[in-house]
């Protein structure tokens, strides 16, 4: 099915041939996937390329890494027969040095009219699924001309509308991190260890005035479409305000708060919603399961990451600063989450709360800052779900720490080399625990083409 949507979509664009310009050239209110990309955020509403018909433009993604990571752990030994042999369920998974599955995107935007866009990503390659598969599509409208009134044609030239099944614009993280193979806009090989992307159907209006911005957005609240279990789903309502300045030619100022809430879901994603995998390949995972199947790559695709389990009801917020002075780049991420998932059937018995404490330094320089040196600390706790088979009794507090060090060169507008030096520990797990006194570490190099 996956495939025959790609086939579609290549045939889409083919047919569209006939009567539109396939091109790569720039299309209105669109962010470039390319270097220029660089710190844009939302798009914005400078009206400075002509519509003349409508374009197709191709565009896409290509990301390999090199892996250099060993991990280990210090959990009890959790013994089970299987095929007649003792094997340890709490054996980490034996990894060495190598290179992992290559990332593709294909991007497809589409100038339909003045001021109406359409964009559609398919990931060509994945961690998590081998085959073709739509990430999501949306239309962005900046101009409303085909309303024939003033009043409305007033009110565009600050807001901008999307309608789709889109990436959720929660936070200012999301624009900075690894999309699969877009690669270009993130200074690091890894996101960040909790990480806040998922896709959902809705809607969301962005009015934008003297470097303010207000965002407002209702969604179905989960990763897919869904009209079962009605008393379970609930639309899911995010909001945001910021206000970002040019100050000056040397200083950028940019301040957000963001919010995402939701008063219940049959399975929310906001942070599980990355389909596309961890570029950590399976560091502190299991050599062997329980029910015997085999641990892959696929199967187990979102290693070093954390997924708090808040999948029924949840309210989460965001507080993202980013300055840029000359080369020198700071951004903050301070974010606290707080809900309830499902144990079996029935809900968790209280809250829980998740805390994030992400930075990142960058400094750029050379001929247009083609090279950077960078720095992340990314710091996370909270309290796991409950077990299933004693679903009253609170879990463990736990915390993960991350660190990440390293730097980049643009070859062109259109490459990027990157080199990171990552660690990450694990406390406060039970013993029982497979990630008990966990750690893993060591070098990733990445080569990521967008375009």
């Amino acid at each position: 099915m996956k495939k025959t949507i790609l086939s579609l979509s290549l045939m889409l664009g083919l047919s569209l041939s006939s009567f539109a310009q396939i091109t790569l050239s720039d299309m209105q209110y669109w962010r470039p996937y390319d270097k220029r990309g660089l710190n844009t955020f939302e798009t914005s509403k400078a009206d400075t390329i002509p519509f003349d018909g409508i374009k197709v433009r191709l565009g896409g993604g290509f990301a390999q890494q090199f892996q250099g990571l060993q991990h280990k752990n210090t959990a009890t030994a959790n013994f089970q027969n299987q095929n007649g042999a003792e094997v340890n369920l709490n054996e980490l998974m034996p990894i060495e040095n190598g290179f992992n599955l290559a990332s593709a995107n294909l991007n497809l935007d589409v100038a339909l009219a003045d001021g109406i866009r359409l964009n559609l990503i398919t990931y060509l390659s994945s961690r998590h699924h081998p085959e073709a598969w739509v990430k999501g599509g949306y239309i962005q409208i900046d101009k409303a001309e085909f309303l024939n009134s003033t009043l409305i044609n007033n009110l565009f030239q600050n807001l901008t509308v999307r309608v789709g099944h889109m990436e959720i614009n929660y936070g200012d993280a999301h624009f900075r991190r690894t999309d699969n193979a877009h690669a270009l806009q993130n200074p690091f090989v890894g996101n960040y260890i909790m990480d806040a992307f998922t896709t959902e159907i809705g809607a969301e209006a962005i009015y934008h005035y003297k470097g303010f911005l207000a965002l407002a957005s209702v969604t179905g609240g989960e990763i897919q479409g869904g009209i079962q279990n009605p008393g379970q789903r609930k639309p899911s309502f995010i909001g945001k305000l910021g206000y970002d300045s040019q100050v000056s030619d040397d200083l950028r100022v940019r301040l957000t708060g963001s919010v995402y809430t939701t008063a219940g879901s049959v399975r929310n994603t906001l942070y599980g919603g990355d389909r596309a995998g961890s570029r950590y390949f399976l560091v502190m995972e299991p050599a062997r399961v329980a029910s015997g199947a085999a641990v892959t790559t696929a199967t187990n695709f979102t290693s070093g990451h954390i997924n708090p389990g808040i999948t029924n009801s949840l309210t989460a917020f965001v507080i993202n600063p980013f300055v840029k002075f000359r080369g020198l780049e700071l951004f903050g991420n301070f974010e606290q989450a707080r809900g309830k998932g499902r144990v079996g059937a029935t809900d968790e018995p209280s809250n829980r709360t998740w805390k994030q404490l992400g930075t990142d330094l960058v400094y750029r320089f050379g001929g247009n800052e083609n090279f950077y040196v960078a720095g992340r600390y990314n710091l996370v706790k909270g309290r796991l779900a409950p077990l299933a088979s004693a679903p009253t009794v609170q879990n463990n507090n736990v915390t993960l720490e991350r660190v990440q060090a390293g730097g980049g060169w643009f070859v062109t507008k259109n490459i990027v080399a990157k080199a990171e030096y990552v660690k990450q520990q694990y406390k406060g797990f039970a013993p029982t625990d497979i990630r008990n006194g966990g750690q893993f570490d060591g070098i990733m190099l990445e080569g990521a083409i967008s375009f």
